[in-house]
């Protein structure tokens, strides 16, 4: 009969331990997400979208210099 007892009360503990995590969890949540509504409707700017602008985009060999003179010399004649 000791084991019941000692087996409820481990179950017992296990599920105060859990609720406390899910609790925790919850809190976090909800701090993310006032950080977040705080932050970008003050700023009235999506986040995901911050910073692109519209137009045609340079081309990934102006933004990285990985060509050498005579490989942009080519690119240039041909476009």
């Amino acid at each position: 009969m000791a084991n019941r007892s000692r087996q409820t009360f481990l179950k017992r503990q296990k599920e105060r331990a859990r609720q406390e995590k899910q609790r925790l969890k919850a809190e976090k949540r909800r701090e993310r997400k006032s950080e977040r509504d705080s932050t970008d409707a003050s700023l009235g700017v999506d986040p995901d979208i911050a910073g692109i602008v519209p137009g045609p985009q340079p081309m990934a060999w102006e933004v990285v210099d990985v060509l050498t003179e005579d490989e942009k010399a080519a690119l240039e004649e041909e476009g």
